[in-house]
C-alpha cells in the first residue's frame, strides 16, 4: 500500500541554522531553498538513498512528519479507513500532489501522498532563495 518513505519534514524555528548544521556538520548537500512570505522550506539530502530532509519554518511542534507515497491516495484512504483509520484534517496540495496527515496512536505524524506531478522533484533542484 505504501510505495515509499519519500520525504521527512522536520520543523525547524531556524531554517538557516539548521542548513548549516546539516551541511558543515554531517556533510549534507542543500539541494534547494524556497521562500513564500514568512515560510521557509530547505531540502537536504544526507545520503544518496532514503528520503529527502524538508527543513520547515511553519511546522508545528517538534516531530517530524513521515510523507510517504501512494499509487492512489483516494483508494488507500478508503481502505485504511475500513480499517478504523482518521486522517488528521482534510487532503490539501503539495507541490506532487495531493496530501493527507494522519497521527498514529502514540502521535506521530504521518503523510501520504499521490504523485501526480512526479517533476516536482526536478523543478525547486538548484534553486536558493535568501
Amino acid at each position: 500500500m505504501f510505495l515509499s518513505l519519500d520525504f521527512l519534514y522536520v520543523p525547524t524555528p531556524d531554517v538557516a541554522g539548521a542548513i548549516e548544521y546539516y551541511v558543515t556538520v554531517l556533510g549534507a548537500e542543500l539541494v534547494w531553498k524556497i521562500r513564500d512570505g514568512e515560510t521557509v522550506v530547505a531540502n537536504v539530502r544526507v545520503s544518496e538513498a532514503g528520503p529527502a530532509l524538508l527543513l520547515a519554518s511553519h511546522l508545528e511542534g517538534h516531530v517530524p512528519i513521515l510523507i510517504y507515497r501512494v499509487a492512489d491516495l483516494q483508494e488507500v484512504m478508503t481502505a485504511l479507513r475500513s480499517r478504523g483509520w482518521q486522517p488528521d484534517g482534510e487532503p490539501f496540495e503539495i507541490p506532487h500532489g495531493p496530501c493527507v496527515i494522519f497521527r498514529d496512536l502514540s502521535g506521530q505524524r504521518f503523510a501520504l501522498y499521490e504523485a501526480v506531478r512526479p517533476e516536482a522533484n526536478q523543478h525547486f533542484n538548484g534553486r536558493i532563495d535568501p
